[in-house]
């Protein structure tokens, strides 16, 4: 459904060294980059976010969230416990969410522009 996405940033060093820890712990890296832009996915020159540039970046309203897929739960506390160590803030602990189904296991973080993103696996281990 979705080709990519992009999100604004004041700061590309500092959102490049935050979404390196927070995707890298996903299996995703840098695919492409510039001076004002910094793409990561899986496969070179196929980026799934890009992060740009912009001076007046600011964060989407109440209610956005962008959700990652993590091939295991030691996935997901590797994505939390890795970008809180390079300047992300805690918006939820890894940990079971039952309310959202029995298995789905996520973290939640705000990234250093304020983006809110999240790290989730549906497996049963």
């Amino acid at each position: 459904m979705l080709h990519h996405l992009s999100l604004g940033v004041r700061d590309l060093a500092r959102a490049a060294t935050f979404h390196d820890a927070a995707l890298g712990a996903l299996g995703m890296r840098r695919v492409f980059e510039d001076d004002e832009a910094i793409g990561y996915g899986y496969v070179e020159d196929e980026d799934l976010l890009c992060l740009k540039l912009r001076a007046d970046a600011s964060p989407p309203g109440a209610g956005f969230h962008l959700a990652f897929g993590a091939p295991s739960r030691e996935a997901v506390d590797a994505f939390h416990r890795d970008a809180l160590a390079v300047g992300g803030t805690c918006n939820g602990a890894p940990g079971l969410r039952e309310d959202y189904g029995d298995h789905y296991y996520a973290a939640f973080l705000i990234d250093p522009d304020g983006h809110r993103i999240e790290a989730v696996c549906k497996s049963i281990i």
